[in-house]
Parts: C-alpha cells; sequence; structure tokens
C-alpha cells in the first residue's frame, strides 16, 4: 500500500490499515497530543481503530506544541 502522509509518499506492507495501525507504525512514542486528517477531514481519536486508510487518501498528522 502505498499512501501520501504528510506530503511524502510512504509505502506500507498491508492490504488495509486503520489510522492507529498507521500510528503505531510511524509514530510509536509520540501519539499523545495529535491530530490526523484523512482527505482533509480529521478523524476523532476514538475512530482511530476502525477508521481504514486507503491507497488513494492523503493523510496529515498533526502534532500539538507548546510555546508563548
Amino acid at each position: 500500500m502505498e499512501l501520501k502522509i504528510n506530503q511524502q509518499t510512504k509505502k506500507f506492507n498491508a492490504e488495509s490499515l486503520s489510522i492507529q495501525s498507521l500510528l503505531d507504525l510511524e509514530i510509536p512514542n509520540k501519539q499523545n497530543g495529535i491530530a490526523v486528517a484523512v482527505n482533509n477531514t480529521v478523524v476523532p481519536k476514538l475512530k482511530w481503530n476502525e477508521f481504514l486508510v486507503q491507497e488513494t487518501d492523503e493523510i496529515l498528522i498533526i502534532s500539538a506544541t507548546q510555546g508563548g
């Protein structure tokens, strides 16, 4: 499966991936304070386990930052 994540194309050896599975592969230790959008639509964290991404999806992973 080939996905576009944060404007970068990446390949995965899977026929289907949930958002949670994708995050476990991409950022296993930094999953607090993030938001995920698929095709410009934010997916609520409660749906990450059941939401399956498709080969043509554009995924945006956003991390919250602190600062002043």
